[in-house]
């Protein structure tokens, strides 16, 4: 799909459907809403004098037109709520429910007003960002009620803007929103369609692609780096676990004092637990505890294309975790990279073993800043739900600028504490340590885990468990995996290219 920044009045502007942004208290007697009024013939002021549209945020209202002064045939009000309120989330959402709600009206070319201050080129960019992510399904493998129609383009409107920056921001958010319907796509893949070897491939295709250096270790390159932790989560499948590394290094980059940032994702394709069996409720949705992994892979994608000047790791653990004979058991002893050893209290607090081991080997190739990412607890479900991604560590500095990037393209991230005194809660009798640290304050012990494998390198962990797949769907987004952090990481990643 082609994805357009124009700086005309959406008047001129020549798509089927022109989808606006209108917000609360807004009439229809002045600026882009009377011209609008004045072409479907007074229908506008109607519905919100009449308190139909309210223009409360994600309502919808729908015209027809038939007037020489819109190119559009059909105009979409969409409430956006208070002005004072309208920021990158709000301007992602009015995006993502304008080409979703269009689409299924058959409308092939759309152009979407989204009337936020600011940047020109940075509204453009997270308008084209929900605009594409808009268009995300989960009806890959149906053969029947599938959603067959399609966007030709989005035409991204700010009107008297300049035409270069609208256009930059319109290609670069379409970037960011297919890398991140990339993410989505590779966490709804059924486990039998992901497996770890599967996921390397998939890798190899977007390092091929998009020119990212790439090396994959198997099981005896992992066995003789010491990576006992990683490979005690294998043990029980048939699946050789997969660790894939990929690299960005830019042409021309600027060095402060030989940085590197890993990124470094959780890729269990299908996680029953293990010998610690999870219920068999739900169990289908641990087709995405391998979203980290995915949220990896979807970033380097992304810069490989946007470029920033400074060079990026990203690092993926990739294993099944199932019963069998050979599986590890609750009370066995695991040995990391590290040499430390690890008491298994639970076989189903797998995520950090396979994290453990890939957060030790980032530093081995020379990692200066690591954040990690993974579908790590049920406990930050019960702690945040699904609105804010928990994000803990050991670097302060570390830890605001991911929120402040998150803040900036519309995710929020909630910092949860991680005082010494909870690791007292991960000492084990006969190990070092043990992998789960009891009832209470679950998210923060699985943090406490990792931070004993990150040391004194600046770290910070985000618990993307509650928020990296949404149920139910919404007018801008389909239920399913929402590809949450690829934004916030490609922020990130852009700031610290910054001089």
């Amino acid at each position: 799909m082609e994805v357009i920044g124009s700086p005309k009045p959406c008047n001129e502007v020549d798509a089927e459907g022109l989808a606006i942004a209108v917000f609360k208290d807004e009439k229809a007697n002045n600026g882009l809403l009377k011209t609008l009024d004045a072409a479907v013939g007074g229908m506008i002021a109607d519905v919100i004098e009449s308190e139909e549209f309210t223009a409360k945020q994600g309502e919808t209202a729908y015209f027809h037109v038939s007037s020489k002064s819109l190119k559009a045939r059909r105009v979409l009000l969409i409430g956006c709520g208070e002005r004072s309120s309208y920021k990158a989330a709000q301007i992602t959402q009015m995006a993502g429910t304008a080409t979703r709600f269009l689409r299924s009206k058959n409308v092939k070319t759309v152009a979407i007003a989204p009337r936020a201050d600011g940047d020109a080129e940075k509204v453009a960019q997270t308008a084209a960002v929900g605009a594409v992510m808009g268009l995300f399904e989960l009806d890959k493998y149906r053969t029947s009620d599938k959603e067959k129609r399609e966007l030709k383009s989005v035409t991204v409107v700010i009107e008297g803007a300049d035409k270069k920056a609208v256009q930059r921001g319109a290609d670069r958010g379409r970037i960011i929103g297919e890398s991140t319907n990339f993410t989505r796509d590779l966490a709804n893949e059924p486990g039998g369609y992901m497996t770890p070897t599967i996921l390397a491939a998939r890798a190899k295709q977007v390092a091929k692609e998009f020119g990212l250096s790439i090396e994959i270790l198997d099981q005896r390159q992992m066995e003789k780096l010491g990576m006992g932790s990683l490979l005690g989560v294998s043990r029980g499948s048939d699946e050789p676990p997969k660790l894939i590394i990929l690299k960005y290094e830019p042409s021309r980059f600027r060095s402060r004092k030989g940085e590197l940032l890993a990124l470094v994702g959780k890729g269990i394709t299908f996680d029953s637990g293990g010998i610690s069996l999870k219920p068999g409720e739900n169990m289908e949705l641990m087709k995405y505890d391998m979203t980290g992994a995915a949220t990896v892979i979807g970033t380097m994608r992304a810069i490989a294309q946007l470029k920033p000047s400074v060079p990026v790791l990203g690092i993926a653990p990739c294993s099944e975790n199932l019963p069998s004979g050979k599986a590890t058991k609750p009370g066995d002893i695991l040995t990391a990279m590290t040499g430390k050893t690890i008491e298994v209290i639970n076989t189903d607090a797998e995520g950090r073993l396979v994290l453990a081991d890939a957060i030790a080997y980032a530093k081995k190739l020379g990692a200066t800043r690591i954040i990690d990412m993974a579908t790590l607890t049920g406990a930050v479900t019960i702690a945040l739900g699904d609105v804010n991604t928990a994000i803990l560590g050991t670097d302060q500095k570390l830890i605001d600028e991911v929120i402040a990037s998150g803040t900036e393209v519309g995710e929020k991230f909630w910092q949860l504490p991680l005082d010494d005194e909870y690791t007292k809660q991960i000492k084990s009798d006969i190990a070092d340590i043990k992998n789960v640290g009891g009832k209470k304050a679950g998210t923060i012990t699985a943090a406490a885990f990792l931070k004993e494998f990150a040391e004194d390198t600046p770290w910070a962990h985000l618990d993307i468990a509650g928020t990296a797949w949404g149920d139910p769907a919404t007018p801008f987004r389909s239920k399913g995996p929402t590809g949450v952090a690829v934004r916030t990481l490609v922020e990130f990643i852009e700031r610290s290219a910054q001089p």
